[in-house]
């Protein structure tokens, strides 16, 4: 299973430049986590909340549901985190 981001950065990325795609789409997963949480998505609603348990494992929904928008294309920060990773591992 090829996912759009690896797509977009040519056909097939090559074995070794695996783990620096995987890293930039966790970049990505990251950040987007950090928007969704900062506008307020995952928060307890006040009436028919899921309590306790909701509060410990939203942040564990938030995260997939970043990973899952990174799969679908994300925002394009996988590419430019890609590039700037593979000009480092370039350079070593």
């Amino acid at each position: 299973m090829q996912d759009v981001a690896a797509a977009k950065l040519g056909p097939g990325p090559a074995t070794r430049d695996r783990p620096l795609v995987e890293a930039a789409q966790k970049l990505e997963a990251s950040f987007l986590a950090e928007m969704l949480k900062s506008a307020g998505f995952g928060e307890s609603r006040e009436s028919f909340g899921g309590g306790a348990g909701e509060d410990q494992f939203s942040s564990f929904l938030v995260q997939e549901q970043a990973m899952e928008m990174v799969k679908a294309g994300g925002i394009g920060l996988t590419e430019s985190l890609f590039a700037a990773l593979k000009g480092q591992h370039d350079d070593r």
